[in-house]
């Protein structure tokens, strides 16, 4: 086993349709990275009855319909793809670009951040929107996405109260990770700084603007800039 990676990948049953297919034992890129080409696999050419595919950190959720197939025969479609994996063509993963109003309003736990880190907001900002983060999964609510690469200078750990209520496009950091809400909602992430952007929209063909597997990187806007996005009703 490599940087977390199971040299088998591990199948378990989970209830009369589901099954999980563990790839790996920690968060780690190249981990991460095989769940999303499998799942990318599986949609491309997607045995029968399969309903549903959630990819998470290390491993992947299938939901089925046991009318249709059974857990033995998506078991040998599973071994199958994973044995032809290096044959399958992945696509490169689509880099989306967030606007985000750090600070003040929008991020009234930046300094708490900066603090505990023996920084400067101004360096918060600049360490924060640096990298090119990757969508390890969405999850906890529509949209929301777990994003690797934090720099360690700014790992923080969540509040010890979570609020009752985080304002939609709040852009927070829990621990090693950052992410933001694409929905109002309850949350304990210290939040940094806000979006105009509208990440989840039902109304839209797509409604999300990005998936697991591919990249977001942060670019600060002043207060002027985030009301002009907001008051265009940015998608």
């Amino acid at each position: 086993m490599s940087n977390g990676l199971y040299e088998t990948s591990r199948i378990h049953i989970v209830g009369d349709r589901g099954l999980l297919v563990e790839y790996g034992d920690r968060i780690d890129p190249v981990v991460n990275k095989k769940v999303i080409s499998m799942a990318i696999g599986l949609e491309h050419d997607a045995p029968a009855g399969v309903i549903e595919i959630i990819p998470s950190y290390l491993s992947l959720l299938i939901i089925y319909d046991p009318f249709v197939t059974t857990a033995s025969v998506l078991q040998k479609s599973l071994i199958s793809l994973e044995k032809r994996l290096p044959e399958i063509e992945i696509p490169p993963p689509q880099t989306v670009e967030i606007p985000v109003c750090y600070g003040g309003e929008f991020g009234p736990d930046i300094q708490f951040v900066a603090e505990s880190n023996s920084l400067t907001v101004d360096a918060v900002v600049r360490l924060h929107s640096k990298p090119e983060y990757q969508i390890f999964m969405i999850g906890f609510s529509p949209g929301f996405p777990y994003l690797g690469g934090l720099p360690k200078e700014l790992h923080t750990p969540r509040l010890k109260t979570p609020r009752t209520q985080v304002l939609v496009g709040s852009v927070g950091i829990a621990n090693e990770q950052t992410g933001i809400y694409p929905v109002t909602s309850p949350g304990g992430w210290q939040l940094i700084g806000r979006t105009p952007l509208k990440l989840f929209d039902p109304e839209r063909s797509n409604p999300f603007l990005y998936k697991a597997g591919d990249r977001i990187r942060f670019t600060p806007i002043s207060p002027e800039e985030y009301g002009r996005l907001a008051g265009k009703g940015v998608k």
